[in-house]
């Protein structure tokens, strides 16, 4: 008897998640990593396993921030070091002190339980105390390039032992012109030894390596033509003088949470903290000429939470992870593409979510039209902030400072009454801004201790354990349960409902309307190349080494990170971004993109949130001609959740029977409610926190009639 064919539209059911139960590892190891808190592997992790423990050589592609330290460690610490041995057995090299302090400390937490000892040797430390933890028996040496080679020629690391050779972030190693070291290195280590050679691009030169230096390598391609995070959101800011200034009223406008800022000088980061510091942001500058000691207070401070912007040279891009980073500022932009993917490989990591901001002047377009043309990276445009939006962004500042000084007030039960009558007085805004101006008048820098407030808030700290991985997928999705309802939901109303008009289509249509400006003319780029390239050196003053070329490697493991995720929905257009085209390297128009038709009025409106769905009450009891949709800049990356709407609603004596619908979008959300009640929905929202956000809310743009199909 054969099976019923499956019904249209029916969920097809997940595929089983390996697990580090399946994987053939320790129980001190599986202990370790449940007591890390990690559950499953990651594509990159699953994939290596197998392979390594077997002594192949390999050549691993994939995205930053996917577990790559715990991908060689694993096998490392499990079967590939022999304990009883107290001899260096493994060598892992790193490009910078900051990676190699890492990668440390990981390897040491895996092998906790197993007695695997690590060192990591560096320049900038005392060289003594890296000769004694040697001869003490470490079994995994963790090193930079410069340092490892001292060591060898002294003779205080004895290469006879080691078996194993890992290259980590070795594009970097590459353009940062160590390839002479390491050439150097292998001439010391055995001929016959195992090799895993990681990197997050595959440029000409680490394929010539592999097949020149390897024994016949297997290439495990897990990232494909997305190198960078995929849950990172790419914008670009177009400047062309001031850029301090410009830069400051962005930051006042964007307002992260945490960053870090990349500088191509360090002559320019101390330049823009100080300048970040005056304007009342916590800010510090971290590069090569900064002490080791002062590098890892600032470091330490930054993961702490007690730093808000880092400021600093590509030193810190190489494997630097602060989990709780939101944002990364390409205050200058990076000369190859290799660099941008590894500078905002900073955030995005383990599947969440992050912003990469770049200020382009004239002379870096051409950068950015070939970071699109090598990665099909395709940043939005966005506008410089005007004063209007540096007055709301104040405005803002003051009702936060307000909010959190009532906060903690104990409220009569009358007064609440009283100021819900308030707000439905046809007077209301005049007597509130009169009450306004009768408190803030005795406090006239109020609008000034409201942005100081701000710009002085600690970003979160670190978590003290790694967050939990709970699908191997490289987004970090949710749990089969926590994504079914969405998936359901969005994949059926948003994509079956809702077509988008094709991308060409838009394209012909907004050509006519206006026309790209044109950017001008390149000027010459500043002689900074060999400054910078010194001082992402960290042992040595060796000629610098840059990667151009480019090589496509052969994929031998495909792994269900590699299938095709759904299209992200498109941005609305209040949001303001723009495609940039780059094909005559100036700058776009907008995109013209219509936002998707409501669903029948008829049909209830699930609105999946994590793994919980609302029904909005009594959607279907108001009539379509009597509906009005409220936009406010609030949604899922906030944290927002239909709930937090109905609160602010039940505060303000709006009745749950007026809301028809909540959606929430990525970035935005959409509330249907009754006519007779929009101002008074659109008074309680202004203001109102809805997740980790202070919103703004307004009348939704009509949408635009379908084009003309004559």
């Amino acid at each position: 008897m054969t099976d019923a064919p499956e019904t249209e539209g029916q969920a097809l059911p997940d595929p089983p998640l390996p697990s580090f139960d399946t994987m053939p590892l320790s129980n001190d190891v599986k202990q370790t990593l449940a007591e890390m808190g990690y559950t499953h592997p990651t594509p990159v992790q699953h994939a290596i396993y197998d392979p390594a423990i077997r002594g192949v050589d390999l050549v691993v592609q994939a995205r930053t921030g996917t577990g790559k330290t715990a991908a060689f460690g694993i096998p490392l610490i499990d079967q590939i070091v022999k304990r009883s041995q107290l001899a260096a057995q493994a060598l892992v090299l790193t490009p910078t002190r900051e990676l190699a302090l890492q990668v440390s400390r990981e390897l040491t937490r895996i092998g906790a339980k197993r007695d695997v000892r690590t060192v990591a040797i560096y320049g900038g430390a005392p060289m003594q105390r890296q000769i004694d933890a040697i001869r003490e028996g470490s079994q995994i040496v963790v090193g930079t390039p410069g340092r490892t080679l001292d060591h060898l020629k002294r003779g205080t690391l004895d290469p006879r032992t080691i078996r194993v050779l890992v290259l980590d972030e070795s594009d970097e190693m590459l353009s940062m012109g160590f390839e002479r070291e390491l050439s150097a290195i292998l001439e010391f280590l055995p001929k016959e030894r195992q090799t895993l050679l990681f990197s997050a691009t595959l440029p000409a030169d680490i394929v010539r390596i592999a097949q020149t230096r390897l024994r016949e390598p297997q290439f495990v391609t897990l990232s494909g033509d997305h190198v960078g995070a995929l849950d990172v959101t790419h914008y670009v800011y177009f400047v062309r003088e001031d850029k301090i200034g410009v830069f400051l009223r962005i930051l006042e406008v964007e307002n992260p949470e945490s960053a870090v800022i990349f500088c191509n000088t360090k002559d320019e980061t101390e330049r823009v903290a100080t300048a970040l510091s005056r304007a009342g942001f916590e800010a510090d500058w971290l590069n090569g000429d900064l002490p080791q000691s002062d590098r890892e207070k600032v470091m330490a401070s930054t993961r702490e939470g007690r730093l808000r912007f880092l400021v600093a040279t590509d030193v810190a891009a190489r494997g630097i992870d602060i989990s709780h980073l939101t944002h990364v500022i390409n205050y200058d932009f990076p000369d190859t593409p290799e660099q941008y993917v590894h500078r905002t490989g900073r955030t995005g990591r383990m599947g969440r979510t992050g912003t990469a901001i770049n200020l382009i002047m004239p002379q870096d377009i051409g950068a950015l039209y070939i970071l699109r043309l090598t990665y099909k990276i395709r940043p939005f445009e966005k506008q410089i902030p005007t004063s209007g939006e540096l007055k709301t962004r104040a405005e803002a500042d003051v009702i936060q400072m307000l909010a959190d000084a009532f906060a903690s007030r104990t409220l009569d039960i009358d007064d609440l009454a009283l100021a819900r009558r308030l707000l439905t007085h046809d007077k209301a805004e005049t007597i509130i801004a009169s009450l306004l101006r009768d408190h803030l008048g005795e406090r006239p820098k109020a609008i000034d201790e409201a942005a100081a407030g701000r710009r002085s808030r600690a970003p979160r700290p670190a978590p003290a354990e790694p967050r939990k991985v709970e699908v191997p997928g490289e987004r970090g999705r949710p749990t089969r349960r926590e994504r079914a309802p969405r998936e359901r939901i969005e994949r059926l109303v948003e994509e079956a409902k809702l077509p988008r008009k094709p991308r060409e289509d838009r394209a012909e249509q907004t050509a006519p309307e206006r026309a790209p400006r044109r950017a001008p003319p390149a000027e010459p780029r500043p002689a900074r190349h060999q400054e910078r390239r010194r001082d992402a050196r960290d042992d040595d003053d060796l000629p610098g080494y840059e990667v151009t070329a480019l090589a496509d490697a052969p994929a031998i493991a495909a792994t269900p990170a590699e299938r095709k995720e759904p299209p992200a929905e498109p941005p609305r257009a209040a949001d303001v971004p723009k495609q940039v085209d780059m094909a005559n390297m100036s700058h776009a128009a907008f995109v013209d993109w219509s936002p998707p038709a409501e669903a029948n009025d008829d049909e209830p409106i699930l609105e999946a949130i994590g793994g919980e769905s609302i029904v909005p009450p009594a959607g279907d009891q108001i009539a379509p001609e009597d509906q009005v949709e409220i936009f406010v800049n609030s949604g899922r990356r906030e944290g927002a959740h239909a709930e937090d709407f109905f609160r602010v609603f039940d505060g303000a004596s709006i009745s749950r029977e007026d809301i028809a619908r909540v959606r929430l979008r990525d970035r935005h959300s959409f509330i249907v409610v009754r006519r007779a009640v929009l101002d008074a929905a659109i008074g309680a929202l202004n203001g109102a926190r809805i997740g980790s956000k202070v919103v703004s809310a307004e009348l939704a743009k009509p949408k635009a009639p379908p084009p003309s199909m004559s």
